[in-house]
């Protein structure tokens, strides 16, 4: 018979930030609070915010061109910045995204498009974005 557990908060036991979880094959365990993503946020065009989690806002930089603001602060500038545009022709035209110059409370990043002929340009798109990695 299955079991259900209802908590409000699950703290270690040695570590309180640290929960190990057992992994698929029973033969390992992750860290909890590793595999979760930190940010992310969800846009149109215009780059108001449909949906998000852990951000301010967004600050439009010029076309192409945005800041994702972080509420609370990422440990370091090394984590992973992962980005995808949609709303461009199938087939026929590529999106981009693009995170540079990383900091702990910002991801800049640049957006853009590419046809079939290479020539790429930037450009205000539809796009999701997500950031994994410690917080501070």
């Amino acid at each position: 018979m299955a079991s259900i557990l209802k908590v409000d908060t699950i703290t270690g036991v040695s570590t309180a930030g640290s929960i190990a979880i057992t992994g698929e094959g029973n033969s390992t365990t992750t860290n909890l609070q590793q595999g979760l993503c930190k940010v992310w946020v969800e846009h149109g065009n215009d780059f108001a915010i449909d949906d998000s989690f852990n951000l301010t806002s967004l600050t439009d930089d010029g076309t192409g061109l945005i800041d994702l603001n972080i509420a609370n602060a990422m440990g370091n500038t090394n984590y992973v910045y992962n980005g995808a545009v949609s709303g461009f022709a199938r087939n026929t035209t590529v999106g981009w995204v693009e995170g540079s110059t990383l900091a702990t409370s910002l991801a800049p990043a640049s957006m853009g498009t590419m046809d079939g002929s290479g020539n790429v340009s930037l450009a205000d798109a539809r796009a999701g974005h997500s950031i994994h990695g410690d917080l501070a």
